[in-house]
């Protein structure tokens, strides 16, 4: 079977901060409006879940188009081998090393650490996470929280979860287009009134350690602080990327995180325009504005638009992109893979 471009069922996750916002992006939301969906998995392929983020159980994305409809990612990457992953590295147990979603923060998220490398080392039921947030849209007012104020002890920090801990933490503005990098280890928080698409290593492992005065679910402080990062926060924790450079004359090309996980840019191309899709690794694609279609000799004409994600595979012969609209979307490739054909 010859590679073509993959989109995959959302998976939705009720969560009590969760709202409906989703529908923005022109999705058709299970349940009423009483029905409240935090989350929606975009791409991912565990093999299990922690019952407190994604239920317990494996979560392996089902594809929506084409032959291998019906099938999950996991199935795809057994099939389709090099021709979909390239030179990528897989997981051990041969899971695709990413997981995608969209979160809509009608409350605010509990305050929250997901484990560190030292605590992972010792603990082999605990895996890393580390994450990105671009914000799609953003109540005005709205903030995000990464990081722990400098000079709070782990004493202090303790003492502020039984008043306000949002006293100690680093308060961001959070603004439409801005992107955060959240290293494992980060405390922090996503606030009210957010739409994010969120990309982030292969794991559901989070420690909250405070909830805003919500009882009702379980906190972990005593893991959390064997996780949390005291002291000044890296320069790539207390940033928000911006960088951009202009690749074309229809072409804006922004950098917004590159860690030893993943590669995150904002293409913006302009209406009418094509070109060749120049990689030899997968790539995602998270369709933020417009649409277009990807043609092929070996692919039939594939169209996306706005809301959409799309796994494009390693192997696309002679592929080509066509942007009916101004069209933007968040490109996610892999550092440790060879990115673009020379």
């Amino acid at each position: 079977m010859e590679p073509y471009p993959l989109r995959f069922e959302p998976i939705y996750k009720e969560k009590v901060w969760g709202g409906r916002k989703l529908a923005n992006l022109g999705r058709e939301l299970p349940g009423d409006d009483a029905t409240l969906i935090g989350e929606s998995w975009e791409l991912t392929d565990l093999g299990e879940t922690s019952v407190s983020g994604g239920g317990g159980g494996a979560e392996r994305s089902v594809i929506a188009n084409g032959p291998l409809a019906g099938k999950t990612l996991h199935e795809a990457l057994a099939l389709l081998g090099a021709k979909l992953t390239g030179d990528l590295p897989l997981g051990d147990a041969g899971d695709f090393p990413l997981l995608v979603k969209f979160l809509d923060s009608e409350q605010h998220l509990s305050v929250q650490v997901h484990p560190s490398e030292a605590y992972a080392a010792g603990h082999p039921d605990a895996h890393l996470k580390s994450e990105a947030w671009y914000i799609v849209e953003a109540a005005p007012g709205a903030v995000i929280y990464k990081g722990v104020r400098e000079g709070v002890t782990p004493e202090a920090f303790r003492a502020a979860i039984e008043s306000d801990l949002k006293d100690v933490l680093i308060e961001v503005p959070a603004r439409k287009g801005d992107c955060h990098y959240l290293p494992s280890g980060t405390c922090h928080a996503l606030g009210a009134g957010l739409l994010v698409a969120e990309v982030q290593t292969p794991s559901d492992t989070t420690f909250r350690v405070y909830d805003w005065g919500r009882t009702d679910r379980e906190l972990h402080v005593g893991h959390a602080m064997q996780c949390i990062e005291f002291g000044p926060p890296p320069p790539e924790v207390l940033a928000c990327e911006r960088r951009s450079h202009v690749a074309g004359i229809f072409t804006t090309v922004s950098c917004l995180v590159t860690c030893e996980h993943f590669r995150i840019e904002r293409v913006r191309m302009s209406g009418g325009y094509e070109q060749e899709i120049p990689y030899n690794q997968p790539v995602v694609w998270m369709i933020l504005e417009g649409g277009g279609r990807i043609t092929g000799p070996d692919i039939p004409e594939t169209p996306f638009s706005r809301g959409q994600t799309w796994l494009i595979p390693a192997a696309l012969n002679e592929a080509r992109v066509h942007l009916d609209d101004d069209t933007a979307w968040l490109d996610v490739t892999f550092p440790q893979a060879n990115t673009r054909l020379a």
